[in-house]
């Protein structure tokens, strides 16, 4: 600034130069003030003259990422609210689920047990049955074996009072009625 204006004081004002009077004599000019709000406006001009596109440009384009940053920051908020109100939904909805859970384990503890007893119950009658026929099982070849001991012990006793009682010719006499008997029969 004050070299725009050293250079207009010079130019209109050779006459002071010559005469010794120098830069003070520049600076009590009354038309210096008038020359610095020339030389301010000149600046500003050729300032703005320059810089308006370049700033125009910066300001359109940080206007457009403004408005951009404020589109995508509702579009989050929005769905951030959604997710916020998914989330208190599925929260209410829990309790409830838990309950229904909490309850279908009850009822499906109650159907075990009763599962548990029927087969317990299932598996006694199955060992009571098996049992009972073993027990009948046993019974049978313990009478088949008394019986047949029984048998046993009957021929001994006969053959014994057989041998004690039979004389040898109540032996012939039998053997013959018996082969008599036995030859009557081929006939």
């Amino acid at each position: 600034m004050f070299f725009t204006s050293t250079i207009f004081a010079f130019v209109f004002d050779t006459s002071t130069e010559a005469a010794g009077g120098g830069l003070s004599d520049i600076l009590h000019n009354p038309y210096f003030p008038v020359w610095r709000w020339f030389n301010l406006l000149l600046f500003v001009g050729v300032l703005y003259f320059l810089l308006r596109r370049p700033i125009s440009e910066a300001l359109r384009t940080r206007r457009e990422t403004i408005r951009r940053d404020l589109i995508n920051a509702q579009q989050e908020r929005d769905a951030a609210l959604a997710k916020l109100d998914e989330v208190e939904a599925r929260l209410s909805r829990l309790n409830t689920e838990v309950e229904t859970i909490r309850e279908h384990s009850q009822r499906e503890a109650v159907e075990e047990r009763e599962r548990f007893a029927r087969a317990t119950e299932e598996e006694a009658n199955k060992m009571r049955v098996q049992a009972k026929r073993e027990i009948e099982g046993a019974a049978k070849v313990a009478r088949a074996d008394l019986r047949r001991y029984a048998a046993e012990q009957s021929v001994r006793l006969a053959e014994e009072m057989i041998r004690r009682d039979i004389r040898p010719e109540d032996d012939a006499r039998l053997v013959n009625d018996y082969v008599e008997e036995l030859g009557g029969v081929k006939r």
